[in-house]
């Protein structure tokens, strides 16, 4: 049997790991232009797939008509409607695995998340770099005959922006740094008082742009955003595809160990990260950015870090390790790079 022809690739979410794979899937189809790709997603992230050619988005609706067991099984059947010849599962969930079954017929293959040796890394049993994600994505499609090689990462143009946006953003001649300073959870944030004077700093030489979402941080963006004219606050302002154009025109993005760090490394922006309970050595760092892009804390201080993959479980003296990282030397990295 040959090399498939038209690959299913199943990434669900969440949004991180869904933008990590979209320079993997774009080398993919770089690399082999006669290949057809049809993404099962979310429909929310279907802007993240744009200008990409011979690849379809088929959006899962997993809350209606594609919920349990059942919906799982609905989705097979139209999915096989699309001629597909191969799977290629970068989620290896329950619900892709059970999706997998009901294709059982085709080539299929999954991402091996390496549980063993993330498992042994939080355990402090072992500190090294291990394989990153955008990797493994491409470990997958080597399984299906597709070999990739990252080292050379192809990335879209800045796009450009409409008058609503450019609106908001102004005219000028500065550099724009992009800040999203929330995560998920408080370990892994940089400590906001210690963001704010970052910002201010970085703001006397150039355009600051805030992101977040939701209704807290909307309210604690505004609070960072009135004391210069060189903040501007873009949380609640843009719709996602908005806000996807004006990251594709940043010159350099501080984020957490978060979504929006990889949503700006898959546009080909230069990433900072600030890393809090959590480690680069876990393989999420955003996409084809140097190491020492990564900012971490103390481990002399704090030890145990990472104190667990996803940040969500942590001594309660380690909420604020990210506090041993001065607001000095995440100004001085922007500028250094920018």
């Amino acid at each position: 049997m040959g090399k498939p022809k038209h690959i299913l690739v199943i990434r669900l979410s969440a949004m991180g790991d869904v933008a990590i794979s979209v320079p993997v899937i774009r080398e993919l189809v770089n690399e082999n232009p006669n290949l057809r790709l049809t993404v099962l997603t979310r429909g929310f992230f279907r802007p993240l797939f744009e200008g990409i050619p011979n690849l379809t988005v088929f959006e899962a609706d997993l809350k209606g008509n594609h919920k349990g067991i059942w919906g799982l099984f609905k989705l097979s059947r139209e999915l096989r409607k699309h001629q597909i010849d191969a799977v290629a599962d970068l989620h290896n969930v329950l619900r892709s695995k059970i999706l997998r079954f009901f294709l059982l017929d085709f080539k299929s293959t999954a991402i091996d998340k390496g549980r063993a040796e993330k498992k042994a890394l939080v355990s402090g049993k072992l500190f090294s770099q291990l394989k990153t994600s955008a990797q493994r994505y491409a470990d997958v499609f080597d399984t299906l005959g597709y070999p990739l090689n990252l080292s050379k990462p192809q990335f879209p143009k800045r796009k450009t922006l409409n008058d609503k946006v450019l609106s908001i953003l102004g005219k000028d001649h500065l550099k724009w740094v992009g800040i999203a300073p929330f995560a998920a959870h408080k370990g892994k944030m940089y400590p906001l008082d210690l963001m704010e004077k970052v910002i201010s700093k970085l703001a006397e030489q150039h355009k600051v742009l805030l992101f977040g979402g939701g209704e807290d941080e909307i309210k604690q963006l505004k609070k960072l955003e009135n004391p210069h004219s060189n903040i501007i606050n873009l949380a609640g302002k843009l719709q996602f595809q908005e806000e996807l154009d004006v990251i594709s025109n940043l010159d350099v993005m501080i984020s957490m160990d978060s979504g929006n760090g990889h949503l700006a490394a898959m546009k080909g922006v230069k990433v900072i990260t600030v890393w809090g309970v959590t480690h680069p050595y876990a393989g999420f760092t955003p996409f084809n950015q140097p190491s020492d892009y990564s900012l971490v804390p103390n481990r002399k201080m704090f030890p145990q870090i990472p104190t667990s993959i996803y940040g969500n479980k942590y001594p309660k003296d380690y909420q604020e390790a990210a506090r041993t990282i001065s607001p000095e030397t995440i100004v001085n990295k922007v500028n250094a790079i920018i």
